[in-house]
């Protein structure tokens, strides 16, 4: 017996061996990137865990920044340095600058027609041209002041009246960054209509859910076993139902009066003006991508700015310290005096860099064959950029880098708009976030009439734990708990 089990453990390991050394020939002669070992079938889906960022990162320490997954049968390139970045989103920008297709995005983006997930191509290119030009062009960004300052000092009127009781910020942040989104884009606000608030919940989630028929067709029937076929259904249906309800209501408005974002698409497709024909599935593709994406991004972004800045006093004093300076004698921070709160900019970055609202970068995809580096990448490869692993890598920050200093952006030549590759929570290249500007001067004002007009101080009974910075799953990640703090009035 003990004879023939010494035989079975020998033929095993001459297995095991034979097959290492197959795989190794094998990569050499199609100088692919480095790969983890995989099962069979479904390859290193395994290995996502519940924080895929996380664990993407933990692989690519191993087996370096440019690293070859395979999810099912789609090979998956993950790019965790800001060098490799750079190869993919600028020097081969072109060929990986379409999106792969994704059961998810069809079914909740009217079938890529939205500007985020759309293939490249002339489409694509005439959509963001309508967002760029039309939308989210400077002009557009400082019209609608008044309405960021109204909702901030709505949202301040709230937290002096809570003075020195706990005040759930989260709840506060995610509702003002609804409110301002709401009534930029759809004209009005939504949040007091629990049915479009739940809708917009589902959504969100449901972007960040794994689609196994996506990666392995022939086990699309979990898909439909976990129910997620039957929630995409719903929640599709659900959202075209709302974002025809808001179209026709500005269809059937005056159309003298065009303020929003529905309004100007409208316009644009009554006096076909943009040179092309832009038909009403693609508006509202579009403000879904403006209300989903600059609300979530916005609202994280803010609420990972105040936990740090909470876990960090002596952070939360010079920031106050610099814009009570500059705003000294004024009730409230005017948009004007933000471009010189200097160590506000680099709060903002920190936050940026430590927690990337999409910590992993919508997918590319490769539409040829190309060479990064030394490797050979064939056509219809998905790239998933580690946003969050670039902007925690000691090689770009230093030994310091898992620490919240906002220090380190104060001489630093390091921006955040896509042309220096170690922080890009905006993403880089032709699929850069059109929205830049209009997010961060909502996120800049915010911050500082919170600092400006407040006093802030975690809670006596918080515990280490409930003030650790613990994350929720999803695309778009936040706290997995509300942030509560005590607000003391300066005035």
């Amino acid at each position: 017996m003990e004879m023939m089990m010494t035989i079975l453990l020998l033929c095993s390991a001459t297995f095991i061996t034979i097959l290492f050394f197959k795989k190794q020939m094998t990569r050499k002669k199609s100088n692919t990137p480095v790969s983890p070992p995989r099962l069979p079938l479904i390859g290193n889906l395994h290995q996502l865990g519940r924080h895929p960022h996380r664990s993407l990162c933990s692989l690519s320490n191993r087996y370096g920044p440019l690293m070859l997954l395979h999810f099912g049968r789609v090979p998956v390139l993950v790019v965790s340095s800001a060098d490799m970045a750079r190869d993919i989103l600028k020097t081969h920008d072109l060929v990986f600058a379409s999106r792969p297709r994704s059961k998810i995005f069809e079914k909740l983006l009217y079938d890529r027609h939205d500007v985020a997930s759309a293939p490249y191509g002339e489409y694509w290119r005439q959509m963001k041209s309508v967002c760029v030009l039309q939308l989210l062009n400077n002009k557009m960004v400082r019209s609608f002041r008044n309405v960021r300052q109204e909702e901030i000092s709505l949202m301040m009127e709230k937290i002096h009246k809570s003075s020195s009781l706990r005040v759930n910020l989260s709840e506060l942040l995610v509702s003002l960054t609804n409110d301002v989104i709401s009534r930029v884009a759809l004209g009005r606000k939504y949040s007091s209509e629990t049915d479009s608030k739940e809708l917009m919940k589902r959504l969100v989630r449901l972007l960040g859910e794994f689609s196994v028929g996506t990666y392995v067709p022939w086990l699309a029937w979990i898909d439909w076993i976990s129910g997620l076929d039957g929630q995409l259904k719903k929640t599709g249906n659900d959202l075209d139902e709302f974002l025809e309800r808001v179209v026709q209501d500005h269809d059937d408005g005056d159309h003298r009066a065009r303020n929003d974002f529905v309004d100007v698409l409208l316009a644009i497709q009554r006096e076909k003006s943009v040179g092309f024909e832009i038909n009403r599935l693609s508006i509202k593709a579009i403000i879904l991508d403006v209300v989903v994406g600059g609300t979530d991004t916005s609202y994280a972004l803010l609420e990972w700015a105040m936990t740090e800045l909470l876990r960090h006093p002596d952070c939360m004093n010079r920031l106050q310290e610099e814009v009570r300076t500059i705003c000294k004698g004024k009730s409230s921070v005017p948009e004007e005096d933000i471009q010189d709160m200097n160590y506000l900019k680099a709060v903002i970055k920190e936050t940026m860099r430590l927690h990337p609202p999409i910590p992993l970068m919508f997918p590319h995809e490769s539409t040829e064959d190309v060479r990064v580096r030394d490797y050979n990448i064939p056509a219809g490869t998905q790239v998933m950029i580690n946003v969050w692993a670039i902007g925690r890598d000691a090689a770009s920050w230093g030994p310091d880098a898992e620490e919240f200093r906002p220090e380190r952006h104060l001489n630093s030549y390091v921006d955040f708009r896509g042309q220096n590759f170690e922080l890009i929570p905006f993403g880089a290249g032709r699929r850069i976030c059109p929205a830049i500007s209009f997010a961060v001067v909502l996120i800049e004002v915010v911050l500082a009439n919170l600092v400006h007009q407040c006093d802030w101080r975690l809670p006596d009974e918080y515990t280490e734990d409930q003030t650790s910075v613990a994350e929720s799953t999803g695309m778009a990640i936040h706290r997995l708990f509300p942030l509560y703090a005590i607000a003391s009035s300066t005035t």
